[in-house]
């Protein structure tokens, strides 16, 4: 395996869009590889868990490509989020851990009430660049793209995606491929905090270790997602919070866990170290069943002793839409009011908290599972409606 060069450019990018309009086929022909691999995802045809995927980007003679000729350009890692409207709390967990977007919308089907959705979210997750697809080109007449494009101008219009580069794709056919690669690679690079204290945003745990694996070769439970600031280094001491879910006579609690940093990989390339930007996954040294289902997503990680306590309650300033996302029909926003259940994503953790006082546009809630809080974190609201989580509006944790 090749020596990963940290100096490359990085940049995280999130899949989103509506269901069956193509987003994983897509990913396999820009990464090579299908992210549908959880049984009931390759059962069903749609991704019900994130799935990641990385590239390199190098350019040569012919243009931009991922088959590492030529001068590297960038490191991509892709998030694949789900479309299903009852999975918007794991798009949003998805949401929290990237830079940049990639909306796709199939043209023979045309704007969804998700693709409103998803586009809302990335503005209450603070995603500033994005990529609009206009996919599935090939099923359509030339007047019909024509027409699907300019409503998508219109959707994007005073949004994070207004200046955002629409480029007709056929996923299917490998049409237009080269074109998106040149859209990622004109995406600004960001600027990466290697600073501070380091935060590693948790938004999968796995146990990978394979039926038969012998004691002295099983690896330690595994967390996936991305650093947001410092720097990690194999053998560093590390605390996870909220930690582990511990039931008790059906009170539920939670146990930091404390471990060591057993190997580092960005993508799958093992690092002695990690610093901020792309898909990141961290081998700890916690008995592997304790990474199984996720059971650590939405943890945050740091050094020892670096790290809030995590809170059962949270104080927030709020905006809401003025329109209910994700429904078909235009229904207003309505106030939020004491007493109402309201799911909170805040980085990539979910919570549902009660509402116990408001006052003005903020509010403080009381939440079932705890978070760990950092003033002016961003937060997305959703509300219950017709037995589904409706986007509301967004705030920031004071």
């Amino acid at each position: 395996m090749t020596k990963f060069d940290e100096t490359i450019p990085t940049l995280n990018i999130i899949m989103c869009g509506h269901i069956d309009h193509g987003k994983t086929t897509l990913l396999h022909k820009l990464s090579g590889r299908w992210t549908d691999t959880h049984s009931e995802e390759l059962k069903r045809g749609i991704t019900i868990r994130l799935g990641y995927a990385d590239i390199l980007l190098s350019k040569d003679h012919s243009g931009i490509n991922r088959e590492n000729k030529g001068t590297p350009l960038r490191y991509v890692s892709f998030v694949d989020a789900p479309g299903h409207e009852m999975l918007m709390a794991t798009m949003l967990s998805g949401a929290a851990i990237v830079d940049a977007a990639i909306l796709v919308v199939a043209a023979n089907e045309g704007i969804k009430p998700q693709t409103r959705e998803h586009l809302i979210a990335l503005q209450a997750k603070r995603i500033n660049h994005a990529i609009i697809i206009q996919n599935k080109i090939d099923l359509v007449t030339k007047e019909q793209a024509r027409a699907n494009y300019e409503a998508l101008k219109k959707l994007v219009h005073n949004t994070i995606a207004q200046n955002a580069p629409i480029i007709p794709v056929s996923a299917q056919q490998e049409v237009n491929i080269d074109k998106i690669y040149e859209a990622l690679c004109a995406i600004p690079t960001l600027e990466r905090n290697t600073t501070g204290d380091p935060l590693f945003i948790v938004a999968r745990s796995f146990d990978i270790n394979k039926p038969g694996t012998t004691p002295d070769k099983l690896n330690g439970a595994v967390l996936g997602g991305t650093l947001k600031q410092g720097t990690l280094k194999v053998g560093d001491e590390i605390e996870i919070k909220p930690g582990l879910a511990i039931k008790e006579a059906n009170h539920l609690s939670y146990k930091t866990l404390k471990t060591k940093v057993r190997a580092l990989f960005k993508g799958s390339h093992k690092l002695d170290y990690i610093t901020p930007g792309g898909s990141m996954s961290i081998e700890t040294e916690l008995d592997m069943s304790l990474g199984k289902a996720d059971a650590l997503s939405g943890a945050i990680v740091s050094h020892i002793g670096k790290l809030p306590e995590p809170a059962y309650t949270l104080a927030m300033k709020y905006k809401l839409f003025d329109q209910m996302l994700g429904t078909q029909q235009q229904t207003a926003v309505d106030p939020i009011k004491p007493n109402e259940m309201l799911l909170l994503s805040i980085n990539t953790s979910v919570s549902v908290g009660t509402v116990k006082k408001i006052k003005n546009n903020e509010a403080e809630l009381a939440l079932r599972i705890p978070i760990v809080p950092f003033n002016g974190e961003n937060i997305a609201i959703a509300r219950n409606v017709n037995n589904h989580w409706r986007l509301i509006g967004h705030g920031e944790v004071i």
